[in-house]
């Protein structure tokens, strides 16, 4: 399995470190060519604006876009989770592959950072919680029918998922909790890359 990180900005390489921690190689995708070359896609957090631009030259969202919706199993983290979204506030451009609408930066600017404790679906493992990075997230304030909420803090959904299509609004990978990026490396040896 041959699992993309794409490259543009943010954090990606503590994406690959987690994934080589769990046996996995993971390919920076930078290009059309990159992409082509992946089985499934994790985008990291960082700017989505800056991501967008960056991604401009080569069409390459929608060339991930196109991927997602043909079957390749994508991670939308924090900033990732937004290109996804079906729809942005403040409004900007997003992929629409994840029926979910999202308010940017809902939880506060870079300071107002923080670690909450969060409920788990089952489907991660146990146990039943887990630390969740909030960093500049946003808030998910919509979900289609077909997505599934696997993590939540009280009422507020954090960690959700529609088919082969994960979405969060936290940084798994600033944790030593693996079950976020394990349960995604199962999803995409099942999909359609």
């Amino acid at each position: 399995m041959r699992v993309g990180v794409l490259a543009l900005q943010g954090d990606w390489l503590a994406h690959k470190a987690m994934l080589a921690s769990l046996g996995v190689e993971a390919l920076p995708v930078r290009s059309a060519a990159d992409l082509e070359r992946t089985e499934a896609l994790v985008m990291p957090g960082g700017e989505s604006t800056a991501m967008l631009r960056l991604m401009e030259p080569e069409r390459l969202d929608d060339l991930i876009a196109e991927r997602i919706l043909a079957g390749m199993p994508a991670l939308g983290i924090c900033a990732g989770l937004i290109l996804l979204a079906s729809r942005v506030e403040p409004d900007q451009k997003s992929l629409g592959v994840l029926d979910v609408d999202l308010v940017r930066n809902a939880f506060g600017r870079q300071v107002h950072s923080t670690i909450v404790t969060i409920e788990i679906d089952e489907e991660l493992g146990g146990p039943g919680s887990m630390e969740a990075v909030l960093i500049r997230a946003p808030r998910i304030t919509r979900q289609g029918n077909d997505v599934k909420t696997l993590g939540r803090s009280g009422e507020e959904a954090l960690l959700v998922r529609q088919g082969h299509v994960v979405g969060a609004t936290f940084h798994p990978e600033l944790t030593g909790d693996s079950r976020v990026h394990r349960m995604f490396c199962k999803l995409a040896e099942g999909g359609h890359g």
